[in-house]
């Protein structure tokens, strides 16, 4: 009986040609993957460790290296620039969820007039990027420095305001139907005792939708971190920069660009987002799936 199982078990095993078709094209394809996104990330190292300070002689990987332009950067505008984007892009982040998620709970709890033709207004608007309007966006941010010179152009709280006057579209959307998913026998057992809408949001709901925040604050954060028109357009000045508008204007100049001093930075400013995705990956499968179960 024992053998008749061993045999059986070889049996189904794939083996030649059946392998190679079944799987074996599937390791081909995921190695031609990991290479194509490997390469570059090589070529940036390489490139900020180039001792010629240009891209043309790093076709050769790692041929010659030093770790000057990485010192270099402390000397320059890049730190100011990196706190900026900080700056910038965790209050967006934070904004961004807590309006995201006040109208999300908004539209899974209540039944108002109104709900259905919102939800679709949110729908259609996310489809229309908030670059579109920059020119309107410049004006805006021009009429309402006049009035309120903290808020004119160069105010980092002003690209703040743009960023989340876009981010209920798509996020709304995302946490919405994380929410559904939430039994309303919760909130009802909390009315029972005598919880108002604000501690079951703040002290329950908010804690059992983790995942969606995790993932619409890393979102946020990512799209903001790298964002360059918008905050192109805003900062005026050059200590006012983030780190996409810094370090477009090392770029911008074609012959005398420090390219190797511009690899250095674009390395080092992509660390914090790599760090932030490797602390949040727990979150982000269930967070991106959970919704999607009850619309």
């Amino acid at each position: 009986m024992a053998r008749q199982r061993v045999d059986s078990t070889n049996d189904l095993r794939l083996r030649g040609g059946r392998w190679w078709a079944q799987v074996g094209w599937k390791h081909v394809f995921a190695l031609a993957v990991i290479a194509f996104a490997v390469f570059p990330i090589l070529y940036i190292l390489s490139a900020s460790m180039n001792p010629g300070g240009t891209l043309t002689g790093s076709v050769n990987l790692f041929s010659a290296f030093t770790p000057e332009h990485y010192a270099k950067l402390a000397t320059t505008d890049f730190p100011r620039w990196m706190l900026n984007s900080f700056y910038v892009s965790s209050v967006t982040a934070v904004g961004t969820v807590v309006m995201g998620a006040a109208a999300a709970y908004a539209f899974s709890r209540f039944r108002f007039k109104g709900r259905r033709g919102g939800l679709t207004a949110l729908l259609i608007i996310q489809m229309f990027p908030q670059m579109l309007a920059f020119v309107a966006i410049f004006l805006l941010v021009m009429t309402i420095g006049k009035v309120f010179p903290g808020l004119g152009l160069g105010s980092h709280l002003m690209l703040v305001c743009v960023y989340l006057g876009g981010a209920l579209g798509a996020n709304t959307f995302l946490m919405y139907g994380f929410f559904n998913t939430i039994p309303q026998e919760l909130d009802e057992a909390a009315k029972i005792d005598g919880a108002t809408h604000a501690q079951i949001f703040w002290g329950m709901i908010m804690r059992l939708v983790t995942p969606i925040l995790a993932v619409v604050g890393l979102l946020s954060f990512v799209g903001s971190y790298g964002e360059f028109i918008l905050a192109r357009i805003v900062l005026a000045r050059p200590e006012n920069y983030t780190l996409a508008v810094g370090l477009y204007a090392w770029g911008s100049d074609e012959r005398n660009a420090p390219w190797s001093l511009f690899a250095a930075g674009a390395v080092v400013a992509a660390v914090p987002i790599i760090a932030l995705f490797m602390y949040l990956q727990r979150y982000i499968v269930s967070g991106l799936t959970a919704g999607g179960v009850k619309g």
